[in-house]
């Protein structure tokens, strides 16, 4: 991941003290006083900006820049870090539909006023800076999340990140049995986010799954059930003529080595699995495999 970007010009991050603000959080504009202390801005410099209307006071101890990210503005005034899927959709990691509404993680100040806080096994961990880090939202999601889409959005962070399950658990602030046993389900391997799913959901039917099978000296194909092979669609559309010509072609010299190719849609895996996973049954058992 890249180092943290600046909304600010004059924030500095070489120049901060070890732990002044996380190198790997988002920065969207919105920062705690302590922060901007860690800075050089002392008290009069914030009253100073904010009478020039260069900082606004998001609640007490929290300022936002006039272009802050809404969403963080939001958390601030909820009393919480912005957490959960919405910290790991902006992380750019792969979230799947069902997740858009706003995600946040209560602070030890939330106390009891709202129910809906997204929260990470044990007392609550304080709230330092806006946005929560990578290990810190996955905890929190787990509990929000449905396991299999947690596992996705798990495998897309380790991929993307380049790290392995063992790596990440580093990175999770606390853990219990239901996160370690999602953990063992995860794969770095995975590219795409229905790719993850159609890997978790064929295991627990039962099927023995192969993670990008080598069919030639320069392809893998997704997914391999005995001799199917199964493509995922990652988006909802499809992609270039290019590459459609050329996924075809592929097919179809797999086939003629006995391995038919199956090709699942976003829809097929996002909103029609049950019928999906039946023809998964049906073609398995046609080819013996």
């Amino acid at each position: 991941m890249s180092p943290r970007s600046t909304v600010n010009p004059e924030v500095n991050l070489d120049a901060l003290p070890p732990g002044a603000i996380d190198p790997d959080a988002l920065d969207l504009g919105v920062f705690s006083r302590p922060e901007l202390r860690a800075l050089g801005l002392g008290d009069a410099d914030l009253r100073r900006k904010v009478r020039r209307g260069e900082l606004l006071v998001a609640r007490r101890g929290w300022y936002s820049q006039p272009e802050a990210d809404s969403d963080a503005v939001t958390a601030a005034r909820r009393y919480g870090a912005l957490s959960c899927v919405s910290t790991l959709r902006k992380l750019g990691f792969w979230v799947p539909p069902g997740y858009e509404s706003l995600h946040v993680r209560a602070g030890k100040s939330a106390g009891r006023r709202r129910a809906d806080y997204c929260r990470a096994p044990g007392p609550p961990l304080p709230v330092t800076t806006i946005a929560d880090t990578t290990g810190v939202a996955l905890t929190c999601a787990a509990g929000c999340m449905r396991d299999d889409d947690w596992i996705a959005t798990c495998d897309s962070a380790m991929h993307t990140l380049g790290i392995d399950a063992a790596d990440l658990r580093l990175m999770l602030p606390r853990s219990n049995q239901l996160i370690e046993g999602m953990l063992l389900e995860s794969d770095p391997r995975s590219m795409s986010g229905t790719e993850s799913l159609v890997r978790v959901r064929c295991r627990r039917a039962g099927f023995e799954v192969e993670v990008q099978p080598e069919i030639s000296d320069t392809e893998h194909a997704d997914l391999r059930i005995g001799r199917l092979l199964i493509e995922c669609d990652s988006v909802l559309y499809h992609v270039s003529p290019e590459n459609y010509r050329n996924d075809r072609h592929r097919d179809r010299r797999s086939l003629t080595r006995g391995d038919p190719t199956l090709r699942l849609t976003y829809d097929d895996v996002l909103y029609g699995w049950d019928d999906t996973l039946a023809d998964i049954t049906a073609i398995v058992g046609a080819f013996g495999a």
